[in-house]
């Protein structure tokens, strides 16, 4: 009877653990460029509704570098974001609604602290903390609109 119980409490746990690593999220391929026009390509998931941006990455224990989400969110505010439940470190770009990066910032994992965009933004596009510097993307540079 214990070995059963054991058993079916590993089988629970890698359910929950397969739900939380795997997106049922749209993935666009998303075209940056950046000072000097060279354009850089990150494979991103699209959230899009209220749900799917709440989610976000949280649970997701590995982000590929050349990955990340796009939120985009229905008109410009100035953006909150956190990091609960997530245990990646990530940067996340405040992008406005002409596609211009206007903050790139690092958060850290499971922090609960907000972090502000200095302006309102339409989208956020969050990847893996340092990927933005390792293809020298930084503020001022453009996200293409055409996705």
């Amino acid at each position: 009877m214990r070995k059963l119980s054991f058993f079916l409490f590993f089988l629970s746990f890698l359910f929950v653990v397969s739900c939380h690593e795997k997106s049922r999220l749209p993935v666009k391929k998303l075209v940056l460029v950046n000072s000097e026009g060279k354009e850089i390509t990150v494979k991103s998931e699209i959230a899009s509704t209220f749900e799917e941006r709440q989610q976000g990455f949280m649970f997701r224990q590995n982000i590929p570098d050349g990955t990340g989400m796009l939120f985009i969110f229905e008109e410009e505010q100035i953006l909150n974001f956190w990091m609960k439940n997530t245990p990646h470190p990530l940067s996340i770009a405040y992008i406005d609604k002409n596609g211009i990066i206007r903050d790139i910032l690092d958060m850290t994992p499971f922090k609960l602290d907000n972090i502000t965009s200095s302006t309102k933004v339409l989208y956020a596009l969050e990847v893996p903390q340092g990927w933005f510097g390792k293809v020298n993307v930084k503020p001022g540079d453009k996200l293409r609109l055409d996705f």
